[in-house]
């Protein structure tokens, strides 16, 4: 089949979280197991789309409402990643060196969609399937169905992966004529509770809805911020699939990016040089039990409780065990995370903002991993942490109750 993968993220060209992972390595699988597929993201102004060689496959022209934008599709030249990358730049728009937080996302990533569609339609590309991957992306389903630009793709198979049901792309109703033209009695298909709401518009016209845990599917039923009827209504075309962990990116044995690597038979003595090569960073004594933290500092993660426990356990337990917080989101919770600091020198510390390799190095090194998460669509941290022999301590809630069983249930984890 040939496969497009749509979305705002792919590692390692433009990461935020676990989507990017994801959308990073199942294509990659697909690719082996003999499928054609590609990923198609926005082309920022990042490390990597400068760092490495796109050429030039289409360009064109888009219009969003009023406006009008020239755009290029770009290929990424040596297919690295184990598939094509295809990258579309609308240099107004996306040459910016972040991925989201701008006061014009939506016009950013509805003319994303707009340029994708108008792209493979005038090219003649027929795929058998085009996967979106939230709310970035997931318009494409309504406009490839019902716009009559796009009328050589109404009966493409559209698929919709819902990462985070919380985050869905809400926009006003007067924002309608960004939307090539369609009919307009199909306009419901657009709108939830007086707002177009893109992720309720790809459940309501996808295909099929996946969710990256099956546990998490069963949740949003009951909680997805005002979604819960819509996606009761369209449970029938859903299915939790659990997401995985590209085992050549995270593997011990061979990982590049840790101090020393280590596999089953040279355990002990791996996590013991990593540990020893982190604490001197962070200077803290390697001697004792080292919890982390990896994460946003967003109250999904539970970021907020942070402070207030890591508090609590380096009080009761002083200089018996050290703790290290790398993350960045809330401005309040970096602040409080920062002003630790001040109390338990020696045993406590923090990197503030996004760094791949530090994350690595902390999976191998740390003893405990921390996932305090109120919602946890899926989680790859803990997936992270077993594979390096960390053992993740979690709270019992979606994708992390699907794959950490507790140690009193004879598992590898803690899961309460």
């Amino acid at each position: 089949m040939k496969i497009f993968h749509v979305s705002a993220e792919c590692y390692p060209a433009a990461k935020v979280g676990g989507l990017a992972d994801v959308v990073g390595s199942l294509p990659k699988y697909l690719n082996r197991l003999g499928h054609h597929t590609a990923v198609v993201l926005p082309h920022y102004a990042m490390p990597f789309f400068e760092e490495n060689a796109f050429e030039k496959t289409y360009e064109g022209i888009l219009q969003l409402g009023g406006f009008e934008f020239s755009f290029e599709v770009l290929k990424e030249q040596t297919n690295q990643l184990g598939f094509e990358l295809y990258t579309i730049a609308i240099t107004e728009l996306f040459d910016r060196p972040k991925i989201y937080a701008y006061e014009d996302d939506t016009e950013r990533f509805l003319s994303f969609q707009i340029a994708f569609l108008n792209w493979i339609t005038a090219t003649k590309q027929k795929p058998d399937i085009i996967h979106c991957h939230d709310h970035h992306t997931a318009l494409i389903p309504f406009m490839a169905q019902n716009c009559l630009a796009y009328n050589s793709l109404k009966n493409t198979s559209t698929i919709l992966t819902i990462h985070s049901a919380q985050y869905q792309g809400a926009f006003g109703a007067e924002k309608i004529t960004y939307i090539p033209e369609f009919d307009e009695t199909k306009s419901g298909l657009l709108e939830w509770n007086g707002m177009i709401n893109p992720l309720a518009s790809a459940v309501k016209c996808a295909w099929k809805i996946t969710t990256v845990s099956p546990s998490y599917l069963d949740e949003i039923i009951g909680y997805a911020s005002g979604l819960e009827n819509l996606l009761r209504w369209e449970r029938e075309k859903s299915v939790g699939i659990l997401n995985g962990i590209d085992t050549e990116v995270w593997n011990p044995a061979s990982d590049p990016m840790i101090h020393y690597n280590y596999n089953t038979s040279s355990f002990e003595l791996g996590k013991n040089k990593n540990k020893e090569f982190l604490c001197e960073q962070f200077n803290l004594n390697s001697e004792n039990p080292l919890f982390v933290f990896i994460g946003r500092f967003v109250p999904e993660k539970g970021a907020d409780l942070l402070t207030e426990a890591c508090s609590t356990a380096l009080s009761q337990n002083a200089g018996e065990i050290n703790i290290l917080i790398i993350g960045s989101g809330d401005t309040d919770v970096e602040r409080s995370i920062q002003g630790l600091k001040n109390f338990y020198f020696g045993n406590y510390n923090f990197h503030i903002g996004y760094n791949e390799k530090l994350s690595h190095l902390a999976y191998a090194a740390a003893d405990f991993l921390l996932m305090p998460s109120r919602v946890e669509p899926c989680g790859l941290n803990q997936m992270y942490a077993l594979k390096y022999g960390t053992i993740p301590i979690v709270r019992r809630i979606g994708g992390l109750k699907d794959t950490v069983l507790d140690m009193g249930d004879g598992g590898f984890g803690i899961c309460h």
